[in-house]
């Protein structure tokens, strides 16, 4: 069980957590190809076969594999890979990766996410911590947090120890004194333990724990049960 009586803040992943994500990439997928069937029509042809775009985004990730934690660069080489194969202009690009980056930030909460964001942040900073692209205030609940970490702004993503101990800075305490909040056992929960931080495993599947002894502090199956550990919480 998490301790509250030592928590200081709040370390909150975004993706999977405050909402599902495929759903949200597939989206601006749509929202990418319809634009360049108007804008690129020859690039729209292309992006349109699952098999090359994927053999494209895997070689542009294998070219820069130094940025891998930078997720909004590798989409826009990708497009301009894509651009540049069907012999469209290049400075297309950027227009056509902001109309991904803006559907990429209307998701859908989960049930449980803006009750629990309420509550853990009249109480603590709430940081976002997260290896996605993803922008609180543009997804329209930057109110609820204190600061956002990203693995593009960092240079390094989790489970890497850096990004847990800059989110603690952000928050103005020490690692021991957060609580990090995630769905992915390996780049939340194996990080954040390895940082010292109060773990709470956000288990929506139910998935087996596959990563040694060491395990969680807590495993919920949604943050409803997470925030029932403080006895103030009112579902």
């Amino acid at each position: 069980m998490i301790d509250i009586t030592k928590i200081r803040a709040i370390t909150l992943d975004l993706d999977d957590t405050l909402w599902p994500v495929w759903p949200t990439i597939g989206r601006a997928e749509t929202a990418l190809q319809a634009w360049l069937a108007t804008h690129a029509p020859s690039t729209a042809v292309l992006s349109a076969d699952a098999e090359l775009k994927k053999a494209v985004r895997a070689e542009i990730n294998a070219r820069y594999s130094d940025r891998a934690h930078d997720l909004s660069f590798l989409r826009l080489q990708s497009i301009r890979a894509l651009l540049q194969q069907a012999g469209d202009p290049q400075h297309l690009a950027e227009p056509a990766f902001e109309v991904f980056f803006a559907e990429r930030q209307r998701v859908d909460l989960f049930d449980d996410a803006l009750p629990a964001l309420r509550f853990w942040s009249q109480r603590y900073p709430v940081i976002a911590l997260s290896n996605g692209n993803a922008d609180v205030h543009r997804v329209g609940i930057g109110q609820h947090f204190h600061a956002s970490v990203s693995a593009q702004s960092l240079g390094v993503a989790k489970p890497d120890l850096r990004i847990f101990v800059a989110g603690a800075a952000a928050a103005g305490v020490q690692t021991h004194e957060v609580l990090h909040i995630g769905d992915d056992a390996h780049a939340d929960c194996v990080g954040a333990l390895a940082a010292g931080m109060q773990v709470a495993w956000l288990n929506r599947e139910g998935h087996d724990w596959t990563h040694g002894d060491t395990r969680p502090h807590l495993e919920v199956r949604d943050l409803h049960a997470l925030c029932a550990s403080w006895p103030d919480y009112v579902a």
